[in-house]
């Protein structure tokens, strides 16, 4: 087994410095510098040198084989499982399937040159940022995404049922998703309702210019805060912010969220043979590894006696005088409760 054409390149640096060193071109401890080596090493290989030639330059480690390197065994279950099972998974996501179900233990990087050296992936050149992004907010709880994203989630079904994602923007950590038929007001308040039990009140919400978020009297214009939407009038009364996003660039946090869930989800349910809604939020609560927020003491917390459960005709107030006889019974069920100093 030939060393590697590296090993002798850098074989040859020290050998010229140390030939300089030798003949008084350089001093010993400028060698050292330029080596990046204590003189103490510099002696050390200095005496290899002088009893073994150019050959006592090369570390010997080369040649011995990693006790750590992957079995021909491993490396041919990984590409049976990507053959038979997982086509078309993405690199990363499919080393995490591997490793949750199947108990492999070779490193990412290992799998992704695998793959490439059997031509089942292509190699892919990193993308810069194209612009600048904008800095998350500082603490969790101050801003949370909303959106959603409608996809042919079943492989081979004519069905594109709506997926809810709703993210916080400092931890980027996804606090609630699940599958609906469509993008409608019930969906959308549900989504808000988990969010609100399990993570407690944020101080901002943003989301786009939906029929269900914003009244928008003109196409493309601004939004008319004063002409409040079902959900509007919830977060207003909870006194949460609804800040409308104006281009797809302004929510790129949750278009990023939503390609992650179209790459990933829509494969793990095509694995896992799935194909109803009811089948698939069991799957996202269970299985699938979505990130969870951690507590936060500062954010306030709605009781499990709030109207979130057991008032559900809170939110089908269509009129100002309806709405106004839902908040009042909102006002008196919803109960706040502080963290404790």
């Amino acid at each position: 087994m030939p060393y590697p054409e590296a090993a002798w390149e850098r074989a040859m640096t020290v050998q010229e410095v140390l030939l300089k060193a030798i003949s008084g071109e350089v001093h010993w401890f400028r060698a050292a510098e330029i080596l990046g080596w204590s003189p103490r090493t510099l002696r050390r290989w200095r005496e290899r040198y002088e009893a073994h030639g150019s050959s006592g330059l090369i570390d010997k480690r080369l040649l011995r084989p990693s006790k750590r390197r992957a079995t021909p065994a491993q490396l041919e279950q990984v590409l049976r499982l990507f053959r038979e099972r997982y086509a078309g998974f993405n690199v990363r996501h499919f080393h995490q399937i591997v490793q949750r179900e199947h108990g492999v233990t070779v490193s990412y990087s290992f799998v992704k040159q695998a793959l490439q050296a059997a031509g089942l992936v292509k190699k892919h050149r990193a993308r810069g940022r194209h612009r600048r992004r904008r800095e998350p907010r500082a603490c969790f709880g101050e801003m949370l995404h909303l959106d959603g994203s409608v996809h042919e989630w079943f492989t081979g079904m004519d069905v594109r049922p709506c997926l809810i994602a709703v993210s916080d923007d400092a931890t980027k950590r996804v606090l609630h998703a699940a599958l609906y038929p469509s993008e409608s007001t019930w969906a959308v308040m549900t989504s808000l309702a988990a969010v609100l039990h399990t993570a407690g009140l944020p101080m901002a919400l943003y989301t786009d210019r939906a029929h269900w978020a914003f009244h928008t009297p003109k196409a493309k214009g601004s939004v008319d805060k004063t002409h409040l939407t079902q959900v509007g009038r919830a977060l207003a009364h909870l006194g949460i912010e609804h800040i409308p996003s104006y281009s797809p660039q302004a929510r790129g946090r949750s278009e990023r969220l939503n390609r992650t869930f179209q790459d990933r989800l829509a494969n793990e349910l095509r694995v896992a043979a799935i194909t109803t809604l009811e089948a698939a939020n069991r799957y996202l609560a269970d299985q699938f590894a979505i990130p969870r927020a951690p507590s936060c003491p500062w954010a306030p917390r709605i009781s499990t006696g709030s109207c979130v459960t057991k008032n559900r005709a809170w939110w089908r107030a269509t009129t100002p005088s309806a709405w106004t006889a839902a908040s009042c019974r909102l006002r008196r069920s919803l109960v706040v409760e502080r963290a404790p100093a």
